[in-house]
């Protein structure tokens, strides 16, 4: 199909105005449900021709209408009012080519433009303004001058083909370097310029993915058959050279050393160009806390190894950080924290936080007889006061040294329970996503729970895993998070000589549309005690479930093997697991159904000594750039005499 020189003179122009609209900002429209904020139109005034502005014709495609309006000096202008009328004519006549474009570039390639302006029309055939305006100056101070574009948009002009040709060989991409799925825009389709842009950008992303970062596409003037209404539609890629990663620069360090962001640049010189490799830079340099941001600069051209130069600029956060939260759940009860940071302590960007977590219990102490306590009681109040040091890339290198101490209250309705501990360990990072750790910890503590009262001494030996390949840590959309950890103790005083305790969590994201708008999440965790005897473990080291980040709807781990009056004991091993469906009804609003299981058993594995608890609920997200608010309440499956028929849980962050 060949179309004459006219109409590929003005789809190249349409095309490349379309180009701008697609790519221009749309005018934000602000909530206003009563019109108390709408538009003013302008004043009329003796100085000037004020007009009212209005586009008409294109129903309910409120995209051409705006890219009608973007286009139009008359929209743009209208709150300047013209000093006379040949001014405003002016203003119509250039209008009218630029509209005609926009409309081509919507895929109304026979659509036609009319203008009036105070009585007075201008079309395509007939643009010029000469002699048009004299009328208009009998507004002046008394009205505003009508001014209506109306369109008569005619049919939808679709695509009738879509061909992708290297532009070396001028022939197709064989389907093992382009597969038909890159190719999203299909015969049938309306021939808009913003979906033509969007399949350009996916055909660039596609090859800078097989590592051409020097990708470039390009269109053939497309051709027009008005006679079937259809657009044939070219595109021409030219991959450029195969490219490697280059050497890695650090700029924009001012009081953080550039070899600790070294340190977490995990790629190596050679290693495959991809848009993943330079994403997977960003988010890895990004986990120090001391910067706020990270930008990879890429080279203007490879260097003599074939490989493409980057440079990560960073920008660095304040140092220093007050913050605090405030938590409440039905079962649970209040919990205030604060805490004090500074992100970058000695130059290295090490990490030092001071928190301070309070509580106030307000379950039943059941295991002295279940009694309830009435009234505010000091002894009810419970917390935990720790500080942690993060000294990252030690010497340069891919170790940390971490370092944790802590003193704590804990009340449940199981026990209470008083200790100070201290863990120094040494991390090593194989890549932004795996980790693994080691190191000493001690522990002193006295508890009294129902299979007595214990004073404990503690030495272990942490060892740690961590894979984490999601997007991001409060609202996770894709990936794998998973954490293990196994500790050999050394027990004094009433503790066990020799014992371990080892668990598991793992959780999975996946989103089911590109917009990440639907979500499912599932969890799953497993701990084992081995060695000793269920008595004669701690009560803060043995395993309950129950509670807000455990099987929801349960008190605060009031799950676990019970004696023979009833009292939860705690256990030597967990089960647990989790699932929800993340649904966003709006931007900033997500509803989520989920439901909980698990339970803590008597034996190192669980063999059923309790029976598996459940629970179900539905919970409401509000999302903030910080993270979501969640707002969950849940409901006890097969509930017991005395437990809650419900709870609700308040946070920031998801619940896994």
């Amino acid at each position: 199909m060949v179309a004459d020189g006219k109409t590929i003179s003005r789809v190249g122009i349409g095309m490349i105005v379309g180009a701008l609209v697609a790519g221009a900002t749309t005018p934000a429209r602000a909530f206003d449900p009563f019109g108390w904020f709408s538009e003013k139109p302008p004043a009329v005034t003796a100085q000037a021709l004020a007009y009212q502005f209005e586009v008409t014709g294109l129903g309910s495609d409120k995209d051409a209408e705006q890219a009608v309006r973007d286009v139009s000096l008359l929209y743009r202008l209208r709150n300047e009012a013209p000093q006379n009328g040949d001014e405003l004519m002016r203003r119509a006549e250039a209008d009218l080519p630029r509209i005609v474009d926009a409309l081509w570039g919507s895929g109304y390639y026979a659509a036609r433009v009319i203008i009036r302006v105070g009585g007075n029309t201008l079309t395509i055939e007939r643009p010029t303004a000469s002699g048009l305006s004299s009328g208009l100056d009998g507004f002046r101070g008394r009205a505003l001058v009508p001014v209506g574009i109306e369109v008569i948009p005619g049919p939808m002009y679709k695509f009738s083909r879509v061909e992708v040709i290297d532009g070396r060989s001028q022939l197709p991409f064989p389907p093992a370097v382009l597969p038909p799925r890159v190719v999203t825009l299909k015969p049938g389709e309306p021939a808009r310029t913003a979906s033509v842009l969007a399949a350009a950008a996916e055909l660039a992303d596609h090859f800078r993915d097989l590592s051409h970062p020097f990708v470039k596409v390009g269109r053939r003037v497309p051709v027009i058959d008005h006679a079937t209404r259809s657009v044939d539609l070219t595109f021409v890629v030219d991959p450029g050279a195969k490219a490697g990663i280059g050497g890695i620069g650090v700029s924009g360090t001012r009081n953080v050393d550039p070899a600790v962001v070294r340190s977490f640049i995990y790629a190596q010189r050679g290693d495959p160009y991809s848009r993943r490799a330079i994403a997977d830079i960003r988010r890895s340099v990004t986990r120090i806390e001391a910067l706020g941001g990270a930008r990879i600069r890429e080279g203007e051209a490879l260097d003599s190894d074939g490989n493409l130069p980057l440079d990560v600029e960073v920008t660095e956060r304040l140092p220093r950080v007050l913050g605090g939260s405030v938590r409440y759940s039905t079962v649970d009860g209040p919990a205030l924290k604060a805490y004090w940071m500074h992100r970058n302590l000695f130059g290295g960007a090490e990490r030092l936080r001071l928190d301070a977590d309070l509580f106030y219990f307000t379950g039943q102490q059941n295991f002295f007889g279940g009694s309830s306590r009435r009234g505010f009681d000091p002894n009810d109040i419970g917390g935990r006061l720790s500080a942690s040091f993060v000294k990252p890339a030690l010497w340069g290198t891919r170790n940390d040294l971490l370092a944790d101490v802590y003193v704590q209250r804990e009340l449940t309705p199981n026990y209470t329970s008083e200790l100070g501990n201290a863990t120094v360990a040494i991390r090593h990072r194989f890549s932004d996503s795996f980790s693994v750790r080691a190191g000493i910890e001690g522990e002193v503590g006295r508890s009294v729970d129902p299979l007595g009262r214990f004073q404990y001494g503690l030495i272990g030996l942490p060892l740690g895993l961590t894979y984490d390949t999601t997007d991001r840590p409060l609202d996770p959309t894709r990936g794998v998070r998973v954490n293990a950890s196994f500790t050999p103790y050394h027990g004094f005083g009433d503790a066990p000589p020799l014992f371990a305790i080892g668990r598991i969590q793992a959780s999975y994201y996946h989103a089911l549309d590109d917009a990440a708008r639907y979500i499912l999440a599932g969890r799953i965790a497993f701990g084992s005690i081995l060695g000793g005897t269920l008595s004669a473990i701690p009560a803060a080291r043995r395993f309950y479930a129950g509670g807000g980040g455990s099987v929801r709807g349960f008190e605060y781990k009031s799950l676990g093997p019970r004696d023979a009056f009833g009292n939860v004991t705690g256990g030597m091993s967990l089960f647990e697991a989790s699932i929800e469906a993340r649904i966003r009804i709006t931007d900033t609003i997500g509803v989520v159904p989920f439901f909980d299981m698990g339970q803590a058993y008597s034996g190192s594995f669980p063999n059923g000594s309790a029976p598996m608890r459940y629970a179900a609920g539905l919970g409401l997200r509000y999302y903030t750039a910080v993270g979501p608010i969640r707002f969950d309440v849940a409901v006890p499956l097969a509930r017991r005499q005395g437990e809650k028929p419900w709870a609700f849980y308040v946070s920031i962050g998801q619940a896994f």
